[in-house]
């Protein structure tokens, strides 16, 4: 068998790392041992091409190196590649071919073409330039039923028909089931618009500079993903003046506003369908066959029968391709965009993406051009640039379409960390392989979280650890992109999932340690400039069970790094590895960490310029 190499994450093998813009030179070496008598090939399939695979003889260039070169000229989209090597020996002929491991980097070798994984190289329209203030952002993510009541008396505004309101903000949320498991009554504590307002010194105390709210649009549930009225802001929540009045004061405060946009269905008792006749008893699709509505929803058996997310028949799917919804939501006049961010909101954060068409993210992100300094980020729970849902395969990072992606991936690498669950190795390789997947902007315009209103608490998944949690939320900010903590978790509150994960935030017994530790990292973020703008590798030593984060620019580093171990660690920069750096890359961990112990589940941060 004929040794082979290739690593894309290695300079010696692919240049440049990662993503590339059309138009860009990309160069590739392939080691082959004893080449004398082989033959290398590169081949290459675009997705979608017309042209199919093409395969590209590679020149030898020393005794154990081939090369290939091209110019990025044959369109944006995913490129996938791997080698074939023809070995000639006493008139036989050995074809191997090389390819794709499964975490990335160092490759394999296959014996049959049809086994072979490619490589992924992604090739983008043009870069992600996002907002100055939002890559300089730390954002708090708010559940506004659970975060504050501003109002003097401690009054619910409006409350809903057939729901109950919680005898106190201490209690724990929960749901009233029927025998289909269907909630029947929603549960609500209360939370306005004006106790966000009212809150303004308490983000600023802990450093905040954005926040993105859950819906805020009237709707039938608490956490209003079931629209009722794009054009209303819910009751409950407070007025529009209020609403006006909020964005004003985050606006003077220097805190920027992300509303959530849930475009892919609306509720079943909405002014749109209005099954339950809330709206009036001959409006809506769902009571009117002829209503201007109707084609916005795929009735199986009018009007009982119709498709809706996921199944759930509180949320009526809405046709993304119709184009009065189009316009309904996107349209440059009185469209649903046009009304809220002229209000003044500064983004908006995509609910379910994968349920939404291409053109229609694409529709909302022109709308949005039409402003100055606005976001655009979707959910998005896996990879975002190789992403298929219903057959297609996504758009999401090419340009023109989602700004970011909201970093869920990262929480699930945290918690493999702290709770030591998969290897270093693994987690090491999978930072990276995103790293080379996304184009570079986009990547750091990624939210970074470790905890949302569709997670369970990190306290409770770290079991209540305050020193863990101290490191999920160091690891969380020593990574490339913007940080967002969910309301509460710097407070104390647990919970499991749904409705246990959404607690009213206690605002009596705010634990001081956690939040002194998350005003500690914000500190650090907005102190260094590094960590925002820093290049960036991972690394560890499963051994010692080491793992840690620098960031590096022309003149400063940081260096996070954490003892995972039951045994105190005398750090040895010998024993660490990380699947992209060079050896020379050492010598600023050489100078702060060798001969540093570390005690038990102890963690190191350092600051220091070259």
């Amino acid at each position: 068998m004929t040794p082979i190499y290739f690593n894309p994450w290695l300079e010696r093998y692919k240049q440049p790392f990662g993503a590339v813009q059309e138009g860009t030179m990309v160069d590739v070496w392939l080691s082959v041992l004893n080449q004398q008598n082989a033959q290398a090939f590169l081949v290459v399939r675009k997705e979608g091409s017309s042209v199919g695979q093409k395969i590209f003889p590679m020149e030898a260039v020393s005794e154990d190196r081939f090369h290939f070169q091209t110019i990025m000229d044959q369109g944006w989209g995913l490129y996938f590649y791997y080698f074939k090597i023809v070995h000639e020996s006493a008139g036989c002929e050995t074809i191997q071919y090389y390819g794709f491991k499964g975490q990335g980097g160092e490759g394999q070798i296959y014996g049959a073409e049809q086994e072979v994984i490619p490589y992924q190289l992604t090739c983008y329209q043009k870069p992600e330039v996002a907002p100055a203030w939002y890559r300089e952002a730390i954002f708090y993510q708010i559940f506004p039923d659970r975060f504050a009541n501003g109002n003097p008396d401690r009054r619910i505004n409006q409350p809903k028909k057939n729901s109950f309101i919680y005898a106190t903000e201490e209690d724990t949320p929960l749901y009233i089931r029927n025998q289909q498991n269907e909630i029947v009554r929603w549960d609500f504590f209360g939370g306005n618009f004006k106790g966000i307002q009212a809150k303004i010194p308490y983000f600023q105390e802990l450093g905040i500079t954005a926040i993105y709210l859950n819906p805020i649009f009237e709707a039938t549930s608490n956490h209003r993903y079931d629209t009722n009225d794009y054009f209303k802001v819910d009751g409950i929540l407070g007025t529009e003046e209020e609403f006006r009045e909020l964005i004003a004061a985050l606006h003077e405060a220097g805190i920027a506003v992300v509303l959530d946009g849930v475009f892919s269905h609306v509720g079943k008792d909405s002014r749109y369908f209005n099954i339950s006749g809330l709206y009036g008893e001959h409006t809506g699709a769902a009571r009117d066959p002829q209503s201007r509505y109707r084609d916005w929803f795929t009735f199986n058996h009018y009007p009982e029968d119709y498709k809706s997310w996921w199944g759930v028949a509180d949320l009526p799917e809405v046709r993304k391709d119709n184009p009065s919804y189009q316009e309904f939501i996107y349209g440059d006049l009185d469209s649903v965009l046009s009304k809220w961010t002229s209000m003044g909101v500064d983004g908006w954060r995509l609910d379910v993406a994968d349920e939404l068409t291409d053109d229609f993210i694409s529709g909302i992100r022109k709308n949005l051009s039409a402003y100055q300094e606005k976001i655009l980020i979707g959910e998005v729970w896996e990879d975002a640039s190789n992403k298929i849902a219903y057959d297609t395969r996504r758009k999401y990072v090419f340009g023109d379409h989602l700004q970011g992606v909201m970093n869920y991936p990262l929480r699930q690498q945290i918690l493999a960390i702290l709770q030591q669950s998969r290897s270093l190795q693994d987690i090491c390789e999978e930072m990276i392989r995103y790293q080379e997947n996304y184009p570079i902007d986009f990547y750091y315009n990624q939210l970074n979280n470790i905890g949302t209103h569709d997670t369970e608490r990190i306290l409770t998944m770290l079991n209540g650890s305050v020193e863990a949690l101290d490191q999920a939320w160091g690891l969380m900010f020593m990574m490339p992109g913007i940080p967002c903590i969910y309301y509460g978790d710097e407070a104390g509150l647990t919970g499991g999932k749904d409705p246990d994960n959404r607690k009213f935030f206690p605002w009596q017994s705010i634990n001081p340690n956690l939040f002194k530790n998350c005003q500690k990292w914000i500190e650090r973020r907005k102190k260094y400039d590094v960590l925002k703008e820093g290049k960036f590798f991972p690394f560890y030593s499963q051994k010692q069970q080491i793992f840690g984060i620098i960031r590096y620019l022309e003149n400063a580093y940081v260096v996070y790094v954490i003892n995972l171990s039951d045994q105190a660690q005398s750090l040895k920069v010998g024993e660490l590895t990380s699947p992209r750096a060079y050896r020379g890359d050492y010598s600023v961990l050489d100078r702060i960490m060798e001969g540093k112990t570390l005690a038990p589940k102890e963690s190191l941060f350092v600051y220091d310029l070259n």
